[in-house]
């Protein structure tokens, strides 16, 4: 090896340290959250002991089957697994863009066969390393594209962490919606019963004369109206199982019921006084942010465009006219090419690449910023309801017993010949219609437990 070319690899290994080193990526700082500092909801504050983003759904949903059919889900469910995926795809473009950062080396053979003059021909046999074009990243470029890989890798496992808390809480709502969905077909088969002994006494007393076509008509009215609620009961139901097999990644039997009725069904209640600083913690916030410091780290990538583009192309090889001595008789070269390619002229290419990264880096703060209203307001509907939602629930059920009474009274009367078939009729379809609305309203404040808890960041732990 020549004195110029040791130079020259000195130089070039000199860079190759620098490369790196200088990083063009802005600074970067977590913007402010747009929303107050505390979520609105009645009553004194209290301290939570866990973190909702750390309770793990098994501590949550403490019923035995619904524990089993989230776990099912968490095993079968294609989005999930389409989410995983997704990490292991971002994984791979990292490990590309990763690598460009490195050289490539190769190795080669060549035969070549030609004359130097008269005589014979002469065969040449030659192999060696060669580094082609292997960029030093003496401004960040390439550390800045890896850097956004990165990135993306860490917002596709916050996606997945997301898709898994919306996961767990649909399997919980569905399962929920079940339960309720069994008691509205087992009131409206009771009614319907109910209905159909009313009408076939009505008849009775219609065929001897002691009631009119109208008593006849109206009762009937009223056990037809009882068949269409069953129906739809049992429609809704069926929409239901098919929503939770959809959820699950495989088919429940048809047979399948609920274990335990909805009145037995009981969450945890969550802890108030919360500040609004918990929700930078929820899996699709995060994923938010790491999207904005993929833009962030772009910035840098097209700011580093401006300077020069180093590269270096090299080889290390031995020669030789005869192949069995090509290397231990042949002769050895090393050779190298630098290069530097400063942009002059580019038609405004470098300013247009920065400025859409910069605008793209602004996206993904109003993005951001967007996620974190859109998780307060989802928090703050959760701690409204459950405020109202008791006092309806307590309510309603007044309002149940109320027309229970009603009912009964009603049926007494009518026996005894003091009030008519109508009035009968009229607290019939108020009493079922006042226990359908408490079944609901059961419901409704599980549901808004389950909400809550899913849009507070819970349920995935350590998902991955």
């Amino acid at each position: 090896m020549s004195g110029f070319q040791r130079r020259i690899l000195g130089a070039a290994l000199a860079l190759a340290s620098l490369a790196g080193c200088g990083s063009m990526i802005p600074a970067y700082e977590r913007p402010a959250p747009p929303v107050p500092e505390r979520f609105p909801y009645d009553g004194a504050t209290t301290a939570a002991a866990t973190a909702p983003a750390d309770l793990e759904w098994e501590t949550f949903f403490t019923e035995p089957q619904l524990r089993e059919l989230i776990t099912i889900a968490l095993d079968h469910n294609r989005d999930l697994r389409a989410a995983a995926l997704a990490i292991e795809q971002a994984r791979a473009q990292f490990a590309i863009r990763d690598a460009e950062r490195l050289p490539a080396v190769g190795a080669g053979a060549n035969v070549n066969r030609g004359r130097n003059g008269p005589g014979d021909p002469v065969t040449t046999y030659s192999a060696g390393l060669l580094v082609s074009a292997w960029e030093i990243d003496f401004f960040g470029r390439l550390a800045s594209l890896s850097e956004a890989a990165r990135a993306q890798v860490l917002a596709t496992q916050e996606a997945r962490r997301a898709t898994q808390v919306a996961l767990v809480g649909s399997v919980a709502a569905a399962w929920l919606n079940l339960a309720a969905d069994e008691e509205g077909v087992e009131l409206a088969r009771q009614t319907l019963a109910t209905r159909e002994e009313s009408q076939r006494l009505v008849q009775l007393r219609f065929d001897n004369g002691a009631s009119s076509e109208l008593d006849l008509r109206q009762a009937q009215s009223l056990t037809e109206s009882a068949r269409v609620a069953l129906a739809q009961a049992q429609r809704q139901q069926a929409l239901d199982r098919n929503a939770l097999n959809l959820l699950l990644g495989q088919a429940r039997p048809p047979q399948f019921r609920v274990a335990v009725p909805l009145s037995k069904v009981s969450l945890p209640e969550l802890p108030v006084g919360l500040p609004s600083q918990v929700l930078v913690q929820r899996p699709d916030i995060r994923r938010a942010e790491m999207e904005l410091l993929a833009s962030n780290a772009q910035i840098g990538a097209a700011r580093a465009a401006f300077f020069p583009r180093i590269s270096l192309t090299a080889g290390v090889g031995s020669a030789s006219t005869e192949l069995t001595s090509l290397f231990k008789g042949g002769t050895w070269a090393f050779t190298a090419a630098p290069q530097l390619l400063q942009p002059v002229f580019d038609a405004g290419r470098n300013q247009a690449n920065l400025r859409a990264s910069q605008v793209s880096r602004e996206i993904a703060v109003a993005q951001y910023e967007r996620a974190i209203q859109a998780g307060f307001r989802e928090v703050a509907d959760a701690l409204a309801s459950r405020a109202l939602l008791a006092e309806q629930l307590r309510a309603q059920r007044q309002v149940a017993e109320a027309e229970s009474v009603r009912l009964r009274l009603s049926r007494m009367r009518y026996d005894a010949g003091v009030s008519s078939n109508l009035e009968l009729l009229d607290a019939q379809r108020s009493a079922f219609a006042a226990q359908q609305a408490e079944i609901q309203t059961r419901l409704q404040i599980l549901l808004n437990q389950v909400a809550l808890f899913r849009s507070l960041g819970g349920g995935w732990g350590d998902a991955l």
